[in-house]
């Protein structure tokens, strides 16, 4: 039973529903049964997976701005929702430098709304609240950070996502005791760094790759030496939803962090990716120009994963092979036959989970 079967029948409330994972987190938890409502501002791209597989028929779909705390507070009371998932952001480090503003005010301030919003619950309510990895205090070192390092960062989106987290502490700690809400149980989810088919966002490197091959075109690589922890889009939601089936029965799980990263030798540089990628796709053009980080963009940045593993039984499935191949493979069918692409993205689904089990992960049984 996937995640024990929780979720079955669960009243879902997903915000960031129409982006990238969001729109792969509402079509897995379709398919494990739950009622899904759906928060997100109008979808800034051409393409994206939400539109591909035609989410906006599986869920309750919500153009809500999550800053506006009204219409979010209303909107959860009505839904009671049994868990909520929260993954809208403005995810990109090169437009937080643009418009540090609204960066900071949809991570932080959409956050805040999240917590004040969930107090207003008086039925049990599990609450997982993604930030990022980029929220650590990145000293560019070999090691992996682990969850009681120190948060921080010296670009907007960083240091937003690191006060995002200090937000969520201080919430759990002021107005989710068992004396002040014994209902709504908190925790947060840490990860980045996530590729796979459907995503058409600007400023990363997979989509400027499949945005560029697919006319014939060549991709600049301006960092290409930057050293990332690459992980297949699924396995970050596996681990929120099997973080938020245990939090929904444990007291022990409330207020805690967890890393969602791949294995430590799974990292690798932007021109690794690349060259791999290449093996999965015809007539593949780059270009390495060198460019300066400027503005600041980390070079090196490694996760510990160890209290995901020891805590909820939870470690990457596929290697950094399979998670390329994956990616390909979905954008080719998107290229090639579109009308089939909903089978695709369902197969691929179920093929995660068919390797989970062989590794004998709990959640996949």
């Amino acid at each position: 039973m996937l995640f024990s079967n929780i979720y079955q029948n669960k009243k879902v409330l997903v915000t960031g529903h129409n982006g990238f994972k969001g729109s792969w987190l509402c079509f897995w938890l379709n398919k494990l049964g739950a009622k899904v409502t759906g928060v997100g501002l109008p979808i800034p791209t051409e393409n994206s997976f939400f539109s591909a597989n035609k989410i906006s028929d599986l869920v309750e779909d919500f153009t809500l701005d999550i800053r506006d705390l009204n219409s979010l507070s209303d909107l959860i009371i009505k839904t009671q929702p049994d868990f909520v998932f929260h993954l809208a952001a403005q995810a990109l480090v090169r437009k937080s430098y643009k418009d540090p503003l609204e960066t900071w005010s949809t991570n932080l301030v959409g956050t805040l709304n999240i917590l004040e919003s969930v107090r207003l619950l008086e039925k049990k309510c599990a609450c997982i609240l993604i930030t990022s990895d980029k929220c650590y205090l990145n000293k560019e070192w070999a090691w992996g950070y682990r969850e009681n390092d120190l948060l921080g960062g010296p670009d907007p989106y960083s240091a937003s996502k690191a006060c995002a987290e200090l937000a969520i502490k201080s919430y759990v700690k002021s107005f989710f005791s068992d004396q002040q809400n014994p209902f709504v149980k908190i925790a947060s989810a840490r990860a980045g760094n996530v590729i796979g088919g459907g995503d058409w966002s600007e400023d990363r490197i997979v989509p400027d790759c499949i945005k560029a091959w697919s006319k014939g075109g060549t991709v600049e690589l301006r960092s290409p030496s930057s050293t990332r922890p690459w992980q297949h889009v699924l396995e970050p939601l596996s681990g929120y939803l099997l973080l938020g089936s245990k939090l929904y029965n444990s007291e022990s799980l409330h207020g805690e962090s967890f890393n969602f990263g791949p294995q430590i030798a799974e990292n690798n540089s932007v021109l690794d990716l690349v060259k791999k990628m290449s093996e999965f796709w015809e007539k593949v053009k780059w270009v390495c120009t060198l460019e300066e980080r400027k503005p600041y963009e980390s070079g090196l940045l490694k996760l510990n994963c160890d209290k995901a593993f020891f805590d909820l039984e939870w470690h990457s499935v596929l290697s950094f092979q399979e998670t390329i191949r994956y990616t390909i493979e979905w954008y080719k069918s998107f290229y090639e036959d579109n009308s089939n692409i909903q089978s695709k993205s369902s197969n691929q689904i179920d093929n995660y989970i068919a390797l989970a089990n062989k590794l004998d992960l709990g959640w996949a049984k």
